[in-house]
């Protein structure tokens, strides 16, 4: 069902002053083509709004055709005329080029065929300014033709093929350049004859009487198995084979004809209707045939069928079977951005892309691009003859009357262009919403309609019926015997005529207009859809009008000031749409949260327009609901003001008890009155099961007034743990914002100077539900540990945060992350012996004892770095605490070996990290030439514990000869050194042979002393 309105998109209406009954009529360019009943002069006239501003449609130029004019089109890219002429009973081709420059009285034609230019003497010396008339040579007759709006190309239908010509500009001179075709494409048709065609950014659609197929041509990889088709589609088509394209033709010289042939039978094809590839089993076959001279610099192309659709004769409304037949095909791009001036130059490609169709009763409108679907379906309310898709309106001309539908082609486009649509953060109307009809404009006998930009032409004739049935009967002759006759010349008995040039509103005015339409719904029903309808039309108009950037009707503004006043009536019918679905109880009640975003009202702005309503309504909607609840837990809204966060919390109080827990927890509800908010809460408590929840909110609260004794009694009513799940169901209990702006609450500074570990543990909490990433809680412990304008980069209270979140992380990037960091802070701290004298929640002991990633030091460890009484407790907690990350499994000691750079070994606790590390990496000659130069007495103990299994022969390979050098070095009265040669022997003595054993021992070594290891190994 169509909706019907009277609204009035039609500002203006002139008559164009011709001289003679018009016998065809296009425009474009801001210009109106009308070719004389006679066909052979064509007289172009001015749209321009400034004309119409001085009251008429001058005329430009006048000028003679070659020929009787069949069909004209006009293209706006190169600003060039197209002409199907007929001359001594042969059909030609034309384009009319620089028609412009005929404004000049007796100015210079030239006529040239295609691809010969003109290079004599009249171009010698200055350009001259002429218009050229371009014969265009085809095989076939021509039928119809179209010109592509994107790239100003030109396709041409014929009986058995399409010929696709690429428009080019050639120069002659450094001045002086000229417009040119160049044939590069044929389609060989087999077994149809198209009677309409378009063409548009590659999309290719053909029509016959009840059959619509869509193709688009792309290009594809080039294979060996497509060699030998290929070579033989790249053959000129006079010397193809006949007979794979013409099987009509043969069937005929045998006496056969197809049944639509026959005068004596009717085929009555069903409905049928194919999208995507499945369109490729219609039965149409096209065969690609390359005849550019850049045929191989563009590569090979294929063909993809994207639609399909066939009807089946039948009774409509005043429709005979005999006049049941398709009109008005067209190809309608649709662009998102600021679109260019028509150049030749490359162009972007289309946003969306959509072909339209009509029966006389029914249209018909498809999306092409992304998914193949049907967009609107579009029911008239009598026979239409002609129809034309813009932007944003559907014109339909019936025998007396002009139509103006809506359409949905910014719906689509919104879609692809914008990954936010239908989210919580935008919305769009639907693009499969019902269409609707703005207007209906009576005229007496309307033949031709045509548009450009905001100017729609129409030509009437009182004598309309002869005229009807002298088409109808020329239509049916064509489509059988694949012919064009000629324009029928005025009668006589002719009533009159007329031609109307038409100018639309502005977009702003018409939807001004709207809004006051929908109000009288929304007067008698505020949740009426006709009202909700109504507005989304509106807002479809100026979505339209931001989309394509291109000139609005309305002339008098400057282009950024009418950008501007769009935008502001856009985000007022946002603002509007949000209103209406505020007031919603159904399933679309949540799309007022996108479009009142989408408004630009804060959300004050919208309680006090939903306030305004509820009084006279019964309450508010589940829509505000929806809207206002959404917004008070999001983390950018600004703080409401006392009474309107008052507000609030008394609208909850009644539509939503149960959310009131999380909404005096937001950040914009600080204002609020915690007394009110409190005595709130407590209605909601139940007796005897206390929520945790709300015990907290309400010790926040009372914190927040200054009540310690209620804030006290509240944190004592539960666990800590249980506390630790209350905050992971409210974060905002804790801390405010997301991202760079995390803010702690007056709660979370009070538990950090009163209880440090429960704000630990919950922050761990939050990390690991997901409820805040650890760079956020990084902003949160250094802004809650800020000390005025200083701010420490690791606060104890951060490393803390770390410390127990490795013990209860399982993510190993977390993991490696969180031992790079605390491995950073400690050394840090061990180089400079600076603490702020903070007492770590956790010591080096109860890491090791709840966190497998710190590791029980080594023995040779303790050795080295034993406990110190001139150090801090601190400094020796934070040593022994890398120490035992050194000693565990976890640690990449490879990650940390830039930051040992600004710790010296010069002491016991640096050579102790660094023979740690090195011993990590498989450096144990270093670390045995580290410790007998600075610590020998731990030379056995590290021995022992890091020397086994395949590290075992470096007890006599690397540390007995490197002993023995030392005592020669010492001396023998070195006792450490001495013990740590009588321990090696043993080890020795145990893992040799007797005569590896002789091999060992040196020289000049004394016989007594190595004698009774020698027997040991013998034994």
């Amino acid at each position: 069902m169509v909706h019907v309105y009277n609204c009035h998109p039609f500002a203006s209406q002139r008559i164009v002053p011709a001289e003679q009954e018009p016998g065809l009529v296009c425009c474009g360019g801001g210009a109106l083509f009308v070719v004389s009943a006679g066909g052979c002069r064509i007289e172009a006239y001015s749209l321009r709004d400034r004309e119409e501003q001085e009251g008429g449609c001058p005329l430009i130029c006048r000028f003679s055709t070659v020929g009787s004019v069949l069909s004209i089109r006009h293209s706006t890219v190169g600003d060039y005329l197209v002409t199907i002429e007929e001359k001594n009973k042969a059909t030609y081709l034309r384009a009319y080029t620089n028609w412009r420059y005929q404004a000049v009285e007796k100015t210079r034609v030239g006529v040239r065929l295609l691809g010969h230019l003109l290079r004599g003497s009249s171009f010698r010396g200055a350009p001259k300014e002429q218009m050229e008339i371009i014969e265009i040579p085809l095989f076939e007759p021509p039928l119809c033709m179209a010109c592509c709006n994107v790239t100003g190309d030109l396709l041409v239908g014929c009986a058995k093929s399409l010929v696709v010509f690429s428009l080019k500009r050639q120069t002659l001179s450094e001045q002086f350049s000229v417009l040119d075709f160049e044939r590069v494409l044929i389609l060989h048709i087999q077994g149809w004859s198209p009677s309409q065609v378009a063409f548009c950014a590659g999309y290719v659609a053909l029509q016959t009487e009840l059959e619509v197929l869509v193709v688009k041509l792309t290009p594809r990889q080039k294979s060996s198995q497509d060699s030998t088709a290929e070579q033989h589609s790249l053959l000129p088509e006079d010397i193809m084979p006949e007979t794979s394209l013409d099987e009509d033709a043969e069937m005929k010289k045998d006496g056969f004809s197809p049944l639509h042939e026959q005068e004596d039978f009717f085929l009555f094809p069903k409905h049928q209707e194919m999208l995507g590839n499945e369109a490729q089993e219609c039965g149409i076959s096209l065969v690609l045939e390359w005849t550019g001279m850049e045929a191989e610099s563009r590569g090979d192309m294929s063909v993809v069928y994207i639609l399909f659709r066939r009807f089946a004769p039948d009774f409509f409304q005043g429709c005979s079977v005999e006049e049941t037949h398709l009109h008005s095909l067209q190809l309608h791009p649709t662009f998102t951005g600021k679109q260019e001036e028509a150049s030749i130059s490359k162009v972007g490609e289309p946003t969306c892309m959509f072909v339209f169709f009509s029966l006389p009763n029914t249209g018909y409108m498809y999306s092409l691009k992304s998914a193949v679907e049907l967009v609107s379906t579009y029911q008239y309310p009598e026979k239409t003859h002609q129809a034309v898709l813009s932007d944003q309106f559907l014109y339909i001309i019936t025998r007396n009357a002009l139509q103006c539908f809506t359409v949905r082609c910014s719906a689509v486009a919104a879609r692809v262009d914008d990954p936010y649509i239908d989210t919580t953060m935008k919305a769009c109307p639907p693009s499969t919403m019902e269409v609707c009809a703005l207007r209906i404009q009576l005229f007496i006998g309307l033949k031709v309609l045509c548009q450009d930009g905001n100017h729609i032409v129409l030509l009437t004739a009182a004598d309309v019926d002869s005229k009807e049935d002298i088409e109808r009967s020329a239509r049916k002759n064509t489509s059988r015997k694949i012919s064009i006759s000629k324009p029928t010349e005025p009668t006589d008995s002719g009533h009159g005529w007329n031609l109307y040039v038409i100018t639309s509103v502005s977009t702003l005015q018409l939807y001004r207009e709207i809004v006051e339409y929908s109000r009288r719904y929304e007067q008698s029903s505020p949740s009426s859809q006709s009202c909700v309808h109504l507005l989304s039309e509106g807002h479809l108009l100026l979505r339209t009008a931001l989309q394509r950037g291109g000139p609005d009707p309305d002339p008098d503004p400057e282009p950024a000031e009418r950008r501007a006043q769009l935008q502001q009536a856009f985000q007022e019918s946002c603002a509007h749409l949000g209103d209406c679905f505020s007031r919603f109880d159904k399933k679309d009640y949540h799309l007022a949260l996108p479009y009142y975003k989408m408004s630009g009202l804060s959300v004050t702005d919208v309680i006090k327009r939903n306030m305004f309503m509820s009084s006279s309504s019964n309450g508010y909607g589940k829509g505000f609901l929806f809207f206002l609840k959404h917004s008070i837990y999001e983390e950018n809204m600004e703080e409401l003001s006392k009474d309107m966060a008052d507000k609030v919390l008394e609208i909850f109080s009644v539509a939503e008890p149960a959310q009131l827990a999380h909404v005096v927890s937001s950040p914009s509800m600080l204002k609020a009155d915690p007394a009110g908010a409190i005595a709130l809460l407590r209605q909601l408590e139940a007796p005897g099961a206390p929520s945790i929840t709300l015990s907290l909110c309400i010790a926040s609260l009372a914190l927040r007034d200054g009540d310690l004794h209620t804030y006290s009694q509240q944190m004592d009513r539960h666990a800590e743990m249980l506390q630790v799940y209350g905050f992971i169901e409210e974060p905002k209990l804790l801390l405010h914002g997301r991202g760079k702006a995390v803010l702690p609450t007056t709660l979370a500074r009070h538990l950090r100077d009163t209880h440090k570990g429960l704000l630990v543990a919950a922050v761990v909490a939050l990390h690991e539900n997901s409820k805040i990433r650890l760079e956020e809680a990084d902003l949160f412990f250094q802004e809650l540990c800020k000390n005025g304008v200083v701010v420490e980069s690791s606060p104890q209270l951060l490393v803390d945060f770390w410390e127990a979140l490795l013990v209860a992380s399982s993510l190993e990037s977390i993991i490696q992350e969180l031992l790079f960091r605390l491995t950073s802070v400690y050394i840090d701290r061990i180089t400079c012996r600076e603490r702020s004298g903070v007492k770590a929640i956790k010591t080096a002991e109860d890491l090791i004892n709840s966190c497998s990633h710190y590791g029980t030091l080594y023995p040779w460890v303790s050795i080295l770095t034993p406990v110190q009484l001139n150090v801090t407790h601190e400094h020796q907690e934070d040593l022994l605490k890398l120490q035992s990350l050194l000693c565990g499994p976890t640690l990449e000691v490879s990650s940390i070996l830039p930051l040992l750079e600004q710790l010296s070994d010069s002491d016991a606790t640096g050579l102790s990290i660094h023979v740690l590390c090195a011993t990590r990496l498989g450096q144990h000659h270093s670390s045995i030439d580290r410790l007998l130069d600075r610590c020998p007495q731990a030379i056995i103990s590290y021995a022992n514990h890091e020397l086994q299994n395949d590290k075992l022969p470096l007890w006599w390979q690397k540390l007995f000869p490197e002993v023995c050098e030392r005592m020669r070095t010492t001396g023998i009265h070195n006792a450490v050194l001495l013990s740590a040669l009588k321990e090696t022997l043993l080890v020795a003595a145990r893992e040799l042979n007797p005569l590896e054993f002789l091999d060992l021992l040196p020289d000049d070594g004394t016989a007594h002393f190595f004698l009774p290891h020698l027997l040991e190994c013998c034994q």
